[in-house]
């Protein structure tokens, strides 16, 4: 079942003792994963840059839809960014249930695809009243136009303070994140319509308070409060780290 919408993958119910599988995670792997698994060890065209491993975690090429681990061998599985890339996604999904107990998944959410479009993304994603929907580009009017992935993914979480902001106050504006247990109800290729409409066509305004609830005034400040000290604090990591 879903457990709840972390705010990024840092924010993740990962227990001291947990044995981590991370599927994917290419260029910028998880430092609480034990194990890594990729399929493309030597290309990337799906990853921003070369393979990567950080001090003390084991790499095992493989295909996420046939994992080489036993059932349940895994206490926690993170699969970040990889799901909208791959041909069978209930395959890929599944083997996740298989082999780990917990986890957690992250893509693009249909915003953030329509905004940064990629080429090599098969799906958009949507999570509508606790249950993931999955379509297949080819199935819809969807044009890979311009892209505002330079100016949303790197320049504003940069330099803007303003936009750092927004992205700890609405986490999931641009991005799907969700933590499970055991699995999660997931529909590929729906063909209803009433699902349909949140994938193409016009965002409707009365959608708003469905997926971004309004907050009281005081709830807002208080968020607001709460994401000013954590841009401070990491600035501050970040400068001692250099």
């Amino acid at each position: 079942m879903k457990v709840r919408n972390p705010k990024s993958r840092n924010d993740l119910s990962i227990r001291r003792s947990d044995y981590v599988l991370e599927i994917g995670g290419g260029h910028n792997p998880h430092f609480r994963s034990n194990v890594v698994v990729d399929k493309f060890a030597d290309s990337n065209d799906h990853r921003s840059g070369d393979l990567k491993l950080l001090k003390g975690q084991k790499f095992i090429e493989a295909d996420g839809q046939n994992l080489p681990f036993k059932d349940k061998e895994f206490d926690f599985v993170i699969c970040n960014q990889v799901l909208e890339h791959v041909d069978d996604p209930s395959a890929f999904l599944k083997e996740q249930f298989r082999v780990a107990r917990r986890g957690y998944i992250e893509t693009p959410s249909v915003i953030g695809e329509y905004m940064f479009p990629k080429q090599s993304h098969l799906w958009l994603l949507h999570e509508y009243q606790g249950k993931v929907y999955m379509v297949n580009k080819s199935q819809l009017p969807f044009v890979h136009g311009y892209d505002l992935g330079e100016l949303f993914q790197e320049y504003l979480p940069t330099h803007s303070i303003g936009f750092k902001v927004l992205e700890r106050t609405h986490p999931n504006l641009f991005t799907l994140r969700i933590e499970w247990e055991n699995d999660f109800d997931f529909e590929i290729n729906p063909t209803s319509p009433e699902i349909l409409q949140y994938f193409s066509g016009q965002w409707k305004k009365e959608w708003a308070d469905d997926f971004f609830p309004t907050k009281s005034l005081a709830r807002e400040f208080l968020d607001a409060v709460v994401s000013y000290k954590n841009i401070a604090l990491s600035t501050i990591r970040s400068k001692m780290m250099k």
